[in-house]
């Protein structure tokens, strides 16, 4: 592996860095800090764009109000707020910031932040003359609608007046006629003892309209009389600024308390009321007015938006440099609040873990800082001792971060384990193909993850959905998949489950036309077996099912024996690193006892039954060596005295379990107690250029031995380790979708009926095979590497490396 990716050159380590280690992490040094107030600022942010110091917070026990930069944070947020502002603003008038050329911070901050309060001052006047403008203009919108909807009613009651006058003069009545009365009562009655009419004219919304004219009639005692028109068309509440569907409304109304009652409920109902007049001439004034009001007002507010898109384009083309310097000013004064003052209060002290080959660079950057601070007083670099355990460090790359992110969402690596990602590289992608294992469906998923693959450059720089960012950061693990499932399905010979003679005819052919049944009885041998994968004559018979499922697991006990194998010898290596006698001699040596005497002896079984063709029973050996291990074996002996190797192997394995749960949490407590006698704490040796650090007691130091506790682990462990196994079906759920709806759809003869049924087939492999079983796949083979691989030697109780670094400061979210 460690050759593959030199080739590759995606092992990293380029430039001054030492190679990585593929198996142990970084090794780490809690290192010491002792820096002059004048260069503290600028020797952070050095250390900032390296990345590769993790400070300790050493004024945990302080408030963020008490530390010593809470206001310079403060002043930050304050700026960083009016960056969200602007953002918010160009979001909604389609302006994008441009991209930063070259570094872009080399700004003062001071003048940011002028510039940033200017400017807000600025949109802030805009948009409120704009909102003002924008709520006059609705306003006469909604009035110019009321004076044509209203102008209507008024001009058709003039109307049918007049015709009732006519009709009564020509009738030569002798009774005096009203000019023009809305409201024509029965009776004549004396001019001089009518009652004047008062009306209101007005918006309501058409929801509730219906409630409206209701609630008027019943306050009012139906002593009103209301007539409403539907505007068409949508218009915007001048209050609210939204679209609504609203209907014109003219109240006539006596007396004033019945006026008093409909404003109320006009006002309750959000109906916008405006003023109109009876005569004509009145109408069309006021018609001309507002249209020529709405037309200034349309030309103003033109200017405004315009003006406002320019001031937004300005602020565009220097946001994506102000938002970085702020960002980095903030993060930079958040990691000065985590170092102290020493007693003279002109130097900050800090503490934090970096990597050992670091050290030359955090040095060169504390030289640079102070050079270019004109600090008088160089800064002082140590390094500490101490029994904390430090964080984990791996080195990675494109390749290998969703490899490592896979380990380590099972538990972060404790410092300087054996890192399982190395094997999983290989592993969880092979494991994935034998149960996913088709050639045709592996090329789908390839060409799918080129897709992401050719186009990462453009994609990386673009908001994707959820999904869509989950597999484009797993693009090179579903390159691997993909791969090894091309060459599984090889082997199974399976093309969307329909087999290829691609190396060669097949071995076998019919002796007679009775053959052509799903049947291999009159199948006769006559060429060299197939060269690679499985012979396509097995499609299709009866025996297929039994044989692939037979073949597939063997395999399968197979590569499971051999992963937790593997496992188990990691965990040899880890407890040699470690000098572990007691994880060696009461982990590992029952382990591999336990394993190999039950799960190894059935796989050597199957290769000797492989290999000579035996009829025995595996089945059968396996269960009677534990039920009747006495037993003669006749007919399913493989090999001479198999039944003495069998009691060996069974007695070996029942020992191994008590071997395996019980000495090693008593050694443990044994050793606790030895060293813990006396003294709390081990003096350690001092030297000139380093200092003694105890531990604080925190989540990384020393804890107190729970026997309890550790006899329960250990006994889960035991468990655990002496369970397991899986298997899934992918062939045969593609066999079903070819041969069930396919094959039935080409019987038909019929064109419609064949291309529905290709369409189904389609969207029932995308769907099903290539996006849920690949889905089943990849979390079986994840389970069997947590479980079954992972479970045998990582402690996975370790904590993750998280360097101060402005590395993924601009996309950061607040």
């Amino acid at each position: 592996i460690r050759n593959f990716l030199d080739m590759a050159g995606i092992r990293g380590g380029g430039g001054c860095y030492p190679p990585m280690d593929l198996m142990r992490s970084e090794p780490m040094q809690l290192v010491q800090v002792i820096v002059p107030m004048e260069s503290a600022h600028l020797t952070v942010s050095y250390l900032g764009d390296l990345g590769l110091v993790q400070f300790k917070d050493l004024n945990s026990d302080k408030s963020p109000f008490q530390r010593t930069y809470a206001a310079q944070i403060k002043r930050c947020g304050e700026m960083a707020r009016k960056i969200r502002f602007f953002k918010e603003q160009m979001s909604k008038a389609g302006v994008s910031p441009k991209e930063i050329q070259g570094e872009g911070t080399d700004i003062d901050l001071d003048d940011v932040e002028v510039k940033l309060g200017e400017l807000e001052a600025e949109l802030v006047e805009i948009n409120a003359n704009n909102d003002k403008l924008q709520r006059s203009y609705n306003e006469l919108v909604e009035y110019k609608l009321v004076l044509e909807k209203a102008g209507e009613f008024f001009a058709s009651a003039h109307r049918s007046a007049t015709a009732q006058q006519s009709e009564i003069e020509s009738e030569q009545v002798g009774e005096d006629v009203l000019e023009a009365p809305l409201l024509q009562e029965e009776k004549s009655v004396d001019p001089t003892k009518q009652v004047k009419l008062g009306f209101l004219t007005g918006l309501v919304p058409r929801e509730k309209s219906m409630v409206f004219e209701r609630i008027l009639f019943r306050a009012t005692r139906g002593n009103i009389f209301i007539r409403q028109s539907v505007i068409e068309e949508s218009v915007v509440d001048p209050s609210s600024g939204e679209k609504a569907e609203k209907n014109v409304f003219v109240v006539f109304y006596s007396g004033e308390r019945a006026k008093s009652k409909i404003l109320k409920i006009c006002e309750a109902f959000g109906a916008n009321r405006y003023p109109f007049s009876e005569e004509l001439g009145r109408q069309a004034q006021m018609m001309t007015e507002v249209s020529g009001r709405l037309s200034e007002l349309k030309t103003t507010i033109g200017a405004g938006l315009e003006h406002r898109k320019v001031l937004l384009e300005t602020i565009g083309d220097k946001f994506e440099q102000w938002n970085l310097k702020v960002r980095k000013e903030k993060a930079i004064y958040h990691t000065l609040n985590m170092l102290s003052l020493d007693v003279t209060k002109k130097c900050l002290v800090g503490e934090g873990w970096s990597p050992v080959f670091a050290a030359t660079e955090i040095q060169d950057a504390l030289q640079r800082a102070a050079v270019d601070s004109n600090s008088q007083v160089g800064s002082i670099f140590q390094v500490l001792r101490t029994k904390e355990m430090p964080p984990t460090f791996f080195r990675t790359n494109k390749f290998t971060t969703a490899f490592q992110e896979i380990v380590d969402a099972y538990g972060i690596a404790k410092y300087q384990e054996a890192n399982p990602s190395v094997f999983t590289i290989v592993t969880f992608p092979f494991l994935f193909a034998v149960m996913f294992g088709d050639w045709g469906h592996g090329i789908c998923l390839l060409l799918a993850t080129m897709y992401l693959i050719l186009r990462e450059k453009k994609l990386s720089s673009q908001k994707l959905g959820d999904i869509m960012e989950m597999a484009f950061g797993g693009r090179y693990v579903i390159m691997m998949m993909s791969l090894f499932s091309i060459y599984t399905g090889l082997i199974y010979n399976e093309f969307f489950s329909i087999p290829y003679p691609l190396f060669a005819s097949s071995a076998y052919e019919c002796r007679d036309a009775s053959c052509s049944e799903a049947a291999t009885i009159g199948l006769i041998k006559t060429r060299d077996t197939y060269p690679f994968g499985v012979d396509p004559v097995w499609h299709g018979t009866r025996s297929e099912l039994p044989f692939l499922n037979s073949l597939k697991m063997k395999m399968s006990i197979l590569l499971g024996v051999a992963q937790m194998n593997l496992g188990i010898i990691m965990s040899f290596f880890n407890a040699k690193f470690f000098k572990s006698a007691v994880n060696v001699w009461f982990q590992f040596v029952p382990q591999m006892i336990f394993l190999n005497c039950l799960f190894g002896y059935l796989s050597v079984l199957i290769i000797i039954k492989w290999c000579t063709g035996s009829q025995a029973d595996l089945y059968h050996v396996m269960i009677y060596m534990f039920l009747s291990p006495m037993d003669d074996l006749g007919e399913n002996q493989l090999f001479p005295n198999q039944k003495t190797v069998q009691l060996t192997f069974l007695f070996l394995a029942l020992v191994s379990v008590p071997w395996m749960l019980l000495p090693k949490p008593f050694i443990l407590k044994k050793q606790h107690e030895a060293r813990h006698q006396g003294e709390s704490y081990a003096q350690l040796d001092e030297t000139d250029e380093s200092l003694q650090v105890e531990t604080n007691g925190g989540s990384h130091g020393h804890e107190e031995f729970e026997f309890s506790e550790i006899f329960v682990h250990q006994l889960i462990h035991t468990i655990e380790f002496v369970l397991g196994a899986a298997l899934l079906a992918h062939s045969e759920l593609s066999s079903v979708f070819y041969e069930k709806v396919l094959l039935m759809a080409w019987g038909f003869n019929n064109i419609f009926i064949l291309i529905v049924g290709i369409l189904v087939f389609i969207f029932a492999t995308v769907g099903v095979l290539l996006v849920m079983e690949t889905l089943s796949a990849f979390l079986h083979a994840l389970r069997l590497h947590w479980v079954e691989y992972q479970n045998k030697f990582y402690e996975g109780d370790g904590y993750k490396f998280a360097p101060f670094t402005f590395a993924l400061v601009g996309n950061e979210d607040e």
